[in-house]
């Protein structure tokens, strides 16, 4: 009796110790925001938007580097989605589970958790000296962040070919179908919304990568918009890193803020757009 107690009293006080930490974590979180935001208030508006980076405050604007960054991520998605099911599908559905499939996926499992600027150095060994690519143009940094998220790409695309239940498979090869024909039609829509959750998220997490862009001579600040796959560009994330140098209180307390309020809208629209193709193709599957 006393050690049934004892469990319970562990159980809730873990629970209390858990729910204060998850409240501290959200009161400091909704304090930077709004700290963030105050500052931003002043300075975000459409010329802020649509002009070009400037060293006086009150010139400063996003627009290059608004262009680039979805220019980038827009050719990273473009990439990542079929490399990252197709290889997910292989390992799931066609390789045997041997020593050499473990291998494999034990390699891609810790490259998820590589940091960044190792991606960026591989990016610059492959892509810009050994290719002979231009360094800091929008190919060679989709290229980059593409490597960054592909292993993220492929884990969760096999969790949710994993998740589809056997028996729809067998349903399906009972009904005279092959195994390309049981992927197709019903594996692959049936995990359509957690493969397109894992690649929104992924891609969201690359569009504020800036170590991996650094390395590969991305520019810090740029006053013209790419225009083609070889144009070199700037990303968001390393014009804010660029502006927080800046000795200006109007930099530090407004430009800043204003740029990191952009991004923060960015990615939140991004993980709108998971919700709702989520949600969509849940009901088509239902």
């Amino acid at each position: 009796m006393k050690c049934k107690l004892y469990r319970l009293f562990i159980d809730k006080a873990f629970a209390i110790v858990c729910a204060v930490a998850t409240c501290i974590g959200i009161l400091a979180l909704i304090v930077l925001l709004y700290n963030v935001i105050a500052d931003a208030a002043g300075w975000l508006d459409w010329d802020f938007i649509s002009k070009t980076p400037s060293r006086f405050a009150a010139k400063a604007g996003i627009y290059p580097l608004i262009i680039g960054s979805f220019m980038v991520v827009a050719l990273v998605a473009l990439f990542s989605l079929p490399l990252g099911v197709c290889a997910a599908v292989y390992l799931e559905e066609y390789a045997e589970k041997n020593r050499l499939t473990k291998v494999i996926e034990t390699n891609i499992a810790n490259l998820a958790g590589v940091p960044s600027i190792i991606f960026g150095l591989l990016g610059l060994g492959i892509f810009v000296s050994f290719m002979g690519l231009g360094p800091g143009i929008v190919l060679v940094g989709a290229f980059t962040l593409t490597l960054r998220v592909l292993p993220i790409v492929i884990i969760s695309t096999q969790e949710a070919i994993r998740a589809v239940p056997d028996t729809l498979r067998e349903a399906s090869y009972g009904l005279g179908a092959s195994q390309w024909q049981t992927i197709h039609h019903v594996v692959l829509p049936k995990a359509l919304p957690s493969i397109m959750t894992g690649l929104i998220l992924s891609v969201s997490n690359a569009i504020g990568e800036s170590a991996p862009l650094i390395m590969v001579g991305v520019a810090t600040s740029i006053f013209r918009a790419p225009t083609g796959l070889l144009s070199p560009f700037g990303a968001l994330p390393l014009q804010i890193f660029a502006w927080s140098d800046y000795p200006v209180k109007e930099f530090q307390h407004g430009v800043v803020p204003a740029a990191i309020v952009v991004l923060l809208a960015i990615l939140i629209f991004l993980n709108l757009t998971t919700i709702y193709i989520r949600n969509k193709y849940q009901q088509k599957g239902d």
